[in-house]
């Protein structure tokens, strides 16, 4: 999320910040499978599924992004090397029936 004079690096030494697009696209880099529902007060389905979580090294910019990886794609599904994109999914509908939307990675097409 975008931050306003507040670097998380402790080596900075301004307090300007800009906002850069990055790379939709990497490399996996790492990854693992979560197999147990996060503590409240982070919503989870129930029954839990599980889900994996993705490393990304991103093509461009060389940086590792960690992030969800899309429903249905799990550890067994991936290999460290192959091509992943950015994309968007449901993370849950809240009570009053709003649909919650997240960034999250998925194998390339």
């Amino acid at each position: 999320p975008p931050r306003a004079n507040n670097c998380p690096n402790p080596g900075c030494d301004g307090d300007e910040l800009a906002q850069v697009p990055l790379s939709r696209r990497g490399t996996l880099w790492s990854y693992t499978e979560n197999r147990y529902p996060p503590p409240a007060p982070y919503p989870a389905p129930d029954p839990f599924e599980p889900f994996a979580i993705a490393a990304v090294q991103l093509a461009d910019e060389g940086l590792i992004i960690l992030g969800k990886v899309v429903d249905g794609t799990l550890a067994e599904d991936l290999e460290v090397g192959m091509e992943m994109e950015l994309t968007t999914m449901t993370l849950y509908v809240d009570d009053d029936g709003v649909e919650r939307v997240v960034y999250a990675w998925r194998i390339a097409r």
